[in-house]
């Protein structure tokens, strides 16, 4: 399309401030960006969208358009919801740049504007690709009767011959498509090695979309949303679309198709999104409330209103259970508080549901770069016609998901996850969220990139190894264990694995015996040298505990 069709069309809010002699020049794209330097992430001929949260100072616009220049962008179009009219040193840039600049009012949204550009660039496209382009763009935008992104991907199937998923950050399918043999279910392990190669990509550098083989099959991967922001704001919390094909040997007709397939189901996307701010908001209040130690009384009202919510037809007050996440980055100037709510929202469904709809009963706050997930836990009858209420478990909970998220973490970022015991009232909800956070520390001293620690290992030794000094860590073991380890290498004796079975066996010389395939007079003859080793008795209890605690810290 030209930029001067953006001027036809009264309902985007354009007006031009300058370049009237370049009107004719062909947008291929659009791009949203407050950047100060967005270069990276531009093309060519792109329309640039700008809130101007860039610009500080009047020399920041001279800066900024000249970057937008040598880029071959076809035009800007700034907002006035931030600083009101456009400022003149701008105007005064682009006119020295020859860059068309128009102002766009404020009651129109950018995300308007993206998808009048992408229906217009895609429907200019010759033949059977502007008839999709065109279909995506009715389905997309005809509300709940559209059938979301599904519908858009049935297409690619069925107008391109294409198999493609929409898949969270996780790898959880939140659409896909289906052809005529296959139906649309993709393996949940499959889709979580993919999302796995698309955050390492991603974070590599390189540009999508990201080719993969895996199977034997290969397949494209394109970032849903990629608004110029920096990666670590966005990567872990936005979907992405798999492609059961090789975009090396496409067209550049189809690339810039899908490309514009991803900015239509972004706005499917940002409806989600924009759903989730009753839930969040309730969860925030409820959080407020019980950090600022408010009766439980004022505290139970507030559940009254958000039981419906999240649990729609339920008969009776949940349990409840709270989730505490944090997202940290050693260099410490991104917020991970956004990331860990979008994030936890994600990792609390199962990964073996289908669609965006299983987040829907999950309300997260976040403050600072904390994300707090208030969890209903409805009572389910058993087969004994009594009611069990089944809770969240900190090892079950990062299972599937923790291969993809390290990859998106990187060498620079750490999740933690802390889980509470259920509760049944407002009374006990204080007590929730700090034994929630109690355990999301215990599992922040442990090494990996993605830890997590649940409620239950706050009444064990295993909340005291973590916090114990590097330096007495090191010395304690020495002294119990490197006696054992020595002997183990010279005479390949297998002391300390004997030592593990018969700790394991609480002592009992017949079952560690079994255990290990010896017979008891062997065992008996590899503990006496054991204890001969280390001056200990493994009959006392206390010598007992302290290789335990070895073992467990070494």
């Amino acid at each position: 399309m030209r930029l001067r069709a953006l001027l036809d069309t009264d309902t985007l809010g354009l007006r031009l401030l300058g370049g009237e002699d370049e009107l004719d020049r062909t947008v291929r794209g659009v791009m949203t960006t407050d950047l100060r330097d967005p270069s990276r992430y531009l093309s060519g001929g792109e329309l640039v969208l700008t809130g101007l949260a860039w610009r500080r100072e009047a020399e920041d616009s001279e800066r900024f358009v000249r970057i937008l220049a040598s880029a071959g962008v076809a035009g800007l179009a700034a907002g006035e919801a931030e600083l009101g009219a456009v400022p003149d040193d701008l105007v005064q840039a682009c006119l020295r740049h020859r860059l068309p600049l128009f102002s766009v009012v404020e009651d129109v949204s950018f995300a308007s504007i993206t998808e009048y550009v992408v229906r217009q660039v895609s429907s200019e496209r010759a033949g059977d690709l502007a008839a999709v382009v065109d279909r995506h763009r009715r389905l997309m935008t005809s509300g709940p009767t559209g059938g979301g992104p599904e519908v858009v991907l049935d297409l690619l199937g069925s107008d391109l011959d294409l198999r493609a998923w929409v898949l969270s950050p996780t790898g959880r399918q939140i659409a896909g498509s289906s052809l005529a043999d296959s139906g649309p279910e993709l393996p949940s392990e499959l889709g979580a090695r993919l999302a796995g190669e698309h955050l390492a990509a991603s974070r590599s550098g390189r540009r999508g979309p990201h080719r993969v083989t895996l199977g034997g099959i290969t397949y494209s991967l394109f970032p849903i949303r990629y608004d110029g922001r920096d990666l670590r704001e966005t990567l872990l919390s936005d979907w992405l679309l798999a492609v059961e094909a090789d975009a090396g040997d496409w067209s550049e007709e189809r690339l810039d198709l899908l490309n514009g397939v991803t900015q239509l189901i972004a706005v499917e996307r940002d409806r989600r999104d924009a759903a989730r701010t009753v839930r969040r908001r309730l969860a925030q209040e409820v959080l407020e409330l019980v950090q600022t130690g408010a009766p439980p009384a004022e505290i139970a009202a507030r559940l009254r209103v958000a039981a419906p919510v999240l649990l729609p037809g339920l008969g009776s007050a949940p349990h409840w259970q709270i989730v505490v996440a944090r997202v940290e980055w050693e260099s410490g100037e991104v917020p991970g508080g956004p990331v860990a709510q979008t994030l936890l929202e994600e990792v609390l469904v199962d990964p073996g549901t289908f669609g965006p709809e299983p987040s829907d009963r999950i309300a997260v706050a976040h403050t600072g770069d904390e994300a707090v997930a208030l969890v209903p836990l409805p009572a389910t009858p058993d087969e004994s016609g009594d009611t069990t209420v089944v809770g969240l478990h900190a090892d079950d909970l990062l299972a599937v998901v923790r291969e993809p998220l390290g990859r998106g973490l990187d060498a620079d970022g750490r999740l933690t996850v802390g889980v509470s015991a259920s509760v049944h009232s407002a009374e006990g909800l204080r007590g929730a969220l700090e034994e929630a956070r109690h355990a999301r520390r215990v599992a922040a001293a442990r090494p990996g990139r993605v830890c997590a620690a649940g409620h239950e290992e706050l009444a064990s030794h295993v909340l005291l190894l973590p916090f114990v000094p590097d330096d007495v860590r090191r010395a304690f073991t020495a002294r119990l264990l490197d006696p054992l380890r020595d002997y183990d290498r010279r005479h390949r004796a297998e002391l300390i694995p004997t030592l593990e079975a018969f700790l394991d066996c609480d002592g009992s010389w017949t079952r560690c015996a079994t255990r290990l395939h010896l017979h008891v007079n062997t065992l008996r003859y590899r503990v006496g040298r054991i204890e001969q080793l280390t001056g200990r008795d493994l009959s006392r209890l206390e010598d007992k505990l302290d290789f335990f605690l070895a073992l467990r810290m070494s």
